[in-house]
């Protein structure tokens, strides 16, 4: 997947207790970090999980409980994990990318559950590396690029380019200020026919769409070093309670959790 002499450079890794990891960039999203519950939940793109040192448990909708290593998860299915405080990594992918099909080389000994993928192993190398150097936040950007690179010919892109387009604009720093009125008139299609089409080839409605859209700016903000309610505001938050609840309802924990005392990372 990569050479041995890849195009970043590793540090020495870090023996002290390692802070969480965001990195929002073009197209992608990875956390890694020590996770306990999170409750049900969904988000508006298509999700990788995988443990880095020991499996989790994970529900998928009203299935039962499975042990696991890695998952990939369908844009707009429900689900909830138990990591146990150990490290888990996430990774986000945008539709205007690549599809959930992208996700899925990384997943091994895998089965089927209510649309979900999930696996008892996976490719996890350069994810632990991510996870285990101290200075990861200055290379993440072009490790992802070699992960997602090394799997995206079998994960197509939106199909219709229209609503390719109309990803492409939500998924800009300012993207998710824009209106439905804004998007159809740089695509030329009816509000019920972009409603419709929108939801097909994405997987959740528009709506929600631009409301995870938001929330990435806000993450991004805070990873770069601004507290939460500067974020907050920025992203379009009332206040930071409302950041605050938006942000258990689309990730199933409280943004302490996760956010607290993160590595910051350089806006790309």
């Amino acid at each position: 997947m990569t050479s041995s002499k890849r195009l970043y450079e590793r540090a020495v890794k870090n023996e002290a207790p390692l802070a969480p990891l965001w990195h929002v960039g073009d197209g992608k999203m990875l956390f890694a970090g020590c996770l306990g519950r999170n409750v049900m939940h969904s988000h508006s793109v298509p999700v990788l999980l995988a443990a880095i040192y020991e499996k989790f448990v994970l529900r998928i909708g009203g299935c039962k409980w499975v042990y696991c290593r890695t998952a990939v998860i369908p844009a707009g299915t429900a689900y909830e994990f138990d990591a146990g405080h150990r490290p888990l990594a996430v990774i986000y992918l945008e539709p205007n990318v690549a599809s959930a099909d992208a996700l899925l080389p990384f997943v091994r000994t895998e089965c089927e559950m209510s649309g979900a993928v999930v696996g008892q192993g996976g490719q996890l190398g350069l994810i632990r590396d991510l996870y285990e150097t101290a200075d990861s936040p200055q290379w993440v950007c072009q490790a992802l690029d070699d992960l997602i690179g090394f799997s995206k010919v079998k994960g197509a892109r939106l199909r219709d380019e229209r609503i390719a387009r109309a990803v492409d604009s939500l998924s800009q720093p300012n993207g998710h200020t824009l209106s439905i009125d804004d998007i159809i008139a740089q695509i030329g299609l009816s509000p019920s026919r972009f409603q419709h089409l929108f939801t097909q080839f994405v997987g959740v409605p528009f709506r929600s769409y631009r409301s995870w859209s938001r929330m990435r700016f806000a993450v991004r903000e805070i990873i770069a070093g601004s507290n939460f309610t500067t974020s907050a505001h920025a992203a379009g938050y009332s206040d930071q309670s409302h950041f605050a609840h938006d942000f258990r309802r689309i990730f199933g924990a409280p943004a302490s959790c996760s956010l607290a005392n993160v590595r910051q990372s350089p806006l790309p």
